[in-house]
């Protein structure tokens, strides 16, 4: 097998990492959204947060049979690459998958990197697929789905009013677009909250929020061609920023939206937050993009709280992902 690195301005290459992943996930995972060109080419040109992922092409005779991707990070956790491997389901059990990962774990090691990362669905052939190459399962993810054509709206609205009563001393904010530059400093110390939710037994480290790395995100995400919207708890009577959730929405298909982060930092949690700014987050988006169908989300299986709330919102289960590690 051929094994090429491209970038987002190679169309042909483009492409076909796109075919091939559609057809992986009509195999594995076939409620996920089709990945789209314009999906892709944003994914490698922008990042999450200006830090793009390093794809590649398997090609067999010249076909593209696999594809992979390579991705680090500069702010924190500098020992680890994480990674990613999809083969054709018609070309499996040939090879190809452990060459591919061979060459990105040949990448990583060229990146002075001494730990790798894998995801897979969890199926036989993931968690062989993971012990053949002495990679143990670390942690579990849930990708869960919000319909919200299937959304009661009065119980979404009763559990805001309670939540809203509980949370009495605290002021909502709804902003869509990039945050004011006298707020990045205050939005990044808040953002740095994620870091309490749970992961398990990997081995990564906190991640690093700053004023520049807020703005770097949204502005990759605003590169996309995503519309970005945030929900802020402000305490009325410090002016502290307590949490927030943010949920994008495709330029695309602005029929599909993704949750990012929900959090609530340590020393204002107790008031139901986390349910007034997604139940907010919804009511918002109902009003104002009245197009979308469904929300993604992804949560740790032990992240207990944040499951119920999502679950009390009419979020249901669509698949569990494994996460491998090991170090090289």
């Amino acid at each position: 097998m051929e094994i090429l690195r491209f970038g987002p301005d190679d169309a042909d290459r483009l492409a076909s990492y796109v075919d091939v992943v559609n057809a992986v996930r009509a195999a594995d995972s076939p409620w996920q959204h089709p990945a789209t060109l314009v999906g892709a080419e944003g994914r490698f040109r922008h990042g999450w947060d200006g830090e793009v992922e390093t794809p590649f092409l398997g090609l067999v005779d010249g076909d593209a049979v696999a594809v992979g991707t390579l991705a680090t990070s500069d702010y924190d956790n500098l020992h680890l690459a994480w990674l990613g491997v999809q083969v054709r389901p018609e070309r499996r059990r040939r090879g190809y998958a452990s060459e591919l990962l061979e060459a990105l774990v040949t990448e990583t090691r060229s990146r002075g990197r001494t730990s790798i990362g894998l995801d897979g669905w969890d199926a036989d052939g993931p968690r062989a697929f993971a012990a053949r190459h002495g990679l143990e399962e670390r942690s579990r993810s849930i990708n869960r789905r919000q319909h919200l054509a299937d959304v009661d709206w009065t119980v979404l609205e009763m559990l805001h009013t309670d939540a809203t009563c509980a949370a009495s001393a605290y002021e909502v904010v709804r902003r869509a677009g990039p945050t004011p530059d006298d707020e990045l400093a205050a939005v990044a110390e808040m953002s740095a909250a994620i870091n309490d939710a749970p992961t398990d037994d990997l081995d990564i480290e906190d991640e690093v929020y700053s004023p520049e790395r807020v703005r770097a995100y949204e502005t990759a995400q605003l590169a996309w061609g995503y519309r970005l919207n945030r929900v802020l708890a402000r305490h009325r009577e410090t002016g502290e920023l307590a949490g927030h959730s943010v949920v994008v929405v495709e330029g695309d298909r602005p029929e599909v939206g993704h949750q990012h982060d929900t959090s609530v930092v340590a020393g204002h949690r107790g008031h139901r937050l986390g349910l007034l700014l997604k139940t907010e987050m919804n009511l918002w988006l109902r009003d104002e993009q009245p197009q979308l169908v469904s929300i993604d989300t992804w949560n740790a299986e032990s992240n207990d709280h944040m499951i119920g709330v999502n679950e009390a919102l009419g979020y249901r289960v669509m698949g569990r992902q494994l996460e491998f590690q090991k170090s090289i």
